[in-house]
């Protein structure tokens, strides 16, 4: 028997082979400004209290119990509302994916033919449409005005025309680092609730934001808080949690995969929970820096700085590309985000780092423009 020529590509979908990964720079010997990771170490006296309990741990057993203990912890931390359940995800991107797996009803005579669809305003988070395309739902996005606002007439007649299954909104948006008007949010939600669909706040940068959706949550059965502690400052062990209604959870939770948070992961999570007071404390710190950051970036020529509550910040320079070789060529890296979307055109995106990095990063700016 005669076997063909194996090509692999003939075994993988079209729309995948087409499709960029998701790019992580290459950061070795930098300043990293890029990722909007917080940029403060666990204080040694803690590093060594957690290495201990990590060490301690049953790493030839599957998660069991320690996993609820966590969702607990979390679940009043976070002030879970009474009647609601929180969903725990490895980071904020997996549970992105779960609920578009849960949501990817295929076409049929019920819809139209139409497959399922995720809309969000744009620019906005790469995950919200990756996921979307993976699992096979289309993606819609909406793009924001000239001065990254909501538009609330595009919001809203993208709702009635595409009757989205899911509908993101970002508080605050990644890249622009901005909160979107509460009124104008209030009333997507209720549009995208009419239709049918669910609406997720993505609460990713909520740390900094200083306000918050909980306090409404309760008031809609269609909407589900979204949450990660990457910026919460731990990045590193990949955990997010859902929020929402217990019995819209509970139909969520069917497509998680067993066992999908691991032991080590759930014991930093919730060594760090017993230490909030300081994270908050770094929380606190990256704000002010932030400040900082804005007053500096008023004061050089050329650049404009837009309004952050988030751990970053946008600006936009005369020549975004030179400027981040320049930047980089003095070991302070950044993002180039001038390519993902025209209302981006000539951006960069600033992580707020510690005092030490904000001064090399703005120092590295002010040569490279």
């Amino acid at each position: 028997m005669t076997i063909p020529d194996f090509t692999f590509k003939s075994r993988i979908r079209a729309d995948v082979l087409a499709m960029h990964a998701y790019a992580v720079q290459d950061a070795r010997g930098m300043v990293k400004l890029d990722a909007m990771e917080n940029p403060h170490s666990l204080p040694i006296r803690l590093q060594a209290e957690l290495g201990a309990r990590l060490g301690a741990l049953a790493l030839n057993r599957y998660p069991a119990g320690r996993i609820n203990e966590l969702r607990f912890a979390l679940a009043r931390y976070a002030r879970c509302p009474d009647g609601f359940d929180l969903m725990l995800g490895n980071g904020s991107d997996e549970l992105i994916s779960l609920l578009a797996l849960a949501c990817a009803v295929p076409p049929s005579q019920a819809n139209g033919g139409k497959k399922a669809v995720v809309l969000a305003p744009v620019p906005g988070f790469v995950m919200y449409a990756m996921s979307a395309q993976l699992q096979g739902l289309e993606f819609v996005g909406v793009p924001l005005t000239a001065d990254f606002e909501l538009d609330e007439a595009g919001m809203l007649q993208a709702i009635r025309q595409h009757r989205p299954a899911i509908t993101y909104l970002a508080y605050p948006n990644n890249p622009t680092a901005n909160l979107w008007d509460d009124e104008v949010i209030e009333r997507v939600i209720l549009a995208a609730g009419a239709q049918g669909g669910l609406v997720v706040i993505d609460e990713a940068y909520q740390p900094f934001a200083g306000k918050s959706y909980l306090g409404r949550l309760s008031g809609h059965r269609h909407v589900l808080l979204l949450r990660t502690l990457s910026k919460f400052g731990l990045a590193g062990i990949r955990l997010g949690y859902l929020m929402g209604r217990t019995d819209l959870i509970a139909e969520v939770d069917k497509v998680r995969p067993p066992y999908n948070i691991s032991v080590l992961n759930a014991e930093a999570a919730l060594f760090a929970l017993e230490h909030q007071d300081v994270f908050e404390a770094k929380a606190l710190d990256i704000c002010e820096q932030r400040a900082l950051i804005l007053e500096a970036l008023a004061k050089l020529p050329g650049v404009q700085a837009y309004p952050s509550q988030a751990n970053m910040l946008l600006v936009r320079v005369p020549d975004a590309q030179k400027t981040f070789d320049g930047m980089a060529a003095r070991g302070v890296l950044v993002k180039n985000v001038s390519k993902m979307h025209p209302l981006l055109a000539q951006c960069l995106r600033l992580t707020v780092g510690t005092a030490d990095e904000n001064r090399q990063m703005l120092a590295a700016l002010e040569a490279s423009l």
